[in-house]
């Protein structure tokens, strides 16, 4: 099931599958990708901002980015199972 980063529940480990491109060129997907968010690679949602949740503190990897929401959720993923 592939939803979207901005759609993840706090704490959810996930994977990444694809960064969406809004169109050709697209500067902010081509920076997503080169941040770090390439298929395969596991993420989560560390903390939310206090209005309106945005912007979203991202992990991927052991790194850590703010992003806003629009933002996150041209990034897809899938939840990985807890255990």
């Amino acid at each position: 099931m592939t939803i979207r980063l901005s759609d993840l529940p706090y704490g959810q480990q996930a994977a990444v599958t694809t960064v969406e491109d809004a169109g050709l060129p697209d500067p902010i997907a081509t920076r997503l990708r080169d941040l770090g968010f390439v298929a395969g690679e596991p993420v989560r949602i560390v903390a939310r901002g206090p209005i309106g949740a945005d912007p979203l503190l991202i992990q991927v990897g052991f790194t850590r980015f703010a992003l806003r929401r629009a933002e996150a959720a041209r990034v897809l993923v899938e939840p990985l199972a807890a255990g």
